[in-house]
């Protein structure tokens, strides 16, 4: 999909699987307000859904980690299995909560030609010691727009991070950097990754506004975790020419008017 001059450009929504509960009626009017001012391509994560699917989910063997320090859940066909359960219960929540306010939602799985993914690392760290592992995961290297259909104010595209590599087999894309190269793929000004916390923070102290070199250095030096992957995929969304990317708790508007959260911008 190439944006023209006097397209209405999306807003593309990274959903926290670690929030979705959280998100009280107010923000999903929020959300649908911003939806019928713009088309919506919104991302979820599933992290907390598939936790209380199975105690096995919880279990910090189920979360590997590579040589440079970087998590992923270790993925076999059975948890792509879990994570389509999972996320058709959310998209139906999803759903019901925007259709209700008048957005046209629709659900659609990345695996079915809208995400590509590469090569997933296959050294990871267990018991102290770098193995090799089969783990059915990739970062996003290609984004077919086309797929969403027309992107229309009024319109909202839910869309589960699976994607498919080069063998075509389905394997599990980090959700935060899928929303990046789906904001880059659609043209997307803004993209805005709703977390459960309301800041970035260095140093215990909350950023409200950071470039993405200082973000990058951050990220290289002290984020940890889920913000890690946050950061990364904030750069890649600017490198995408992405205009800004907010991370935050709050609702969408307040986000994208800078009232809280923080704030990453190539500059």
């Amino acid at each position: 999909m190439t944006v023209t001059a006097g397209a209405t450009v999306p807003v593309v929504v990274k959903l926290g699987g670690s929030c979705l509960d959280d998100l009280d009626g107010a923000w999903w009017e929020d959300l649908a307000d911003v939806g019928r001012r713009h088309p919506l391509v919104l991302v979820h994560g599933w992290s907390k859904p598939l936790k209380r699917l199975s105690p096995r989910y919880s279990d910090p063997s189920a979360v590997l980690r590579d040589r440079y320090g970087n998590q992923s859940r270790w993925t076999t066909p059975e948890v792509i299995a879990d994570i389509k359960t999972v996320s058709e219960r959310l998209g139906a929540q999803v759903l019901d909560r925007l259709a209700g306010r008048g957005i046209d939602v629709g659900r659609l799985l990345g695996s079915d030609g809208i995400l590509a993914a590469g090569q997933a690392e296959r050294w990871w760290w267990r018991d102290r010691q770098l193995v090799e592992l089969e783990n059915l995961v990739g970062p996003v290297t290609g984004v077919d727009p086309a797929k969403l259909g027309e992107m229309t104010p009024g319109r909202a595209r839910l869309v589960t991070p699976l994607a498919r590599d080069a063998e075509g087999r389905e394997v599990n894309a980090d959700a935060d950097r899928a929303a990046a190269a789906l904001a880059g793929a659609t043209g997307a000004a803004d993209l805005v990754l709703v977390t459960d916390v309301e800041h970035l923070l260095i140093d215990g102290e909350p950023v409200r506004r950071i470039s993405a070199a200082d973000a990058a250095a951050f990220r290289d030096r002290g984020a940890t975790g889920g913000m890690r992957k946050k950061l990364r995929a904030a750069c890649e969304a600017l490198e995408q020419d992405v205009r800004r990317v907010v991370i935050g708790s709050a609702p969408v508007t307040d986000l994208l008017n800078g009232r809280t959260g923080t704030v990453i911008t190539r500059s």
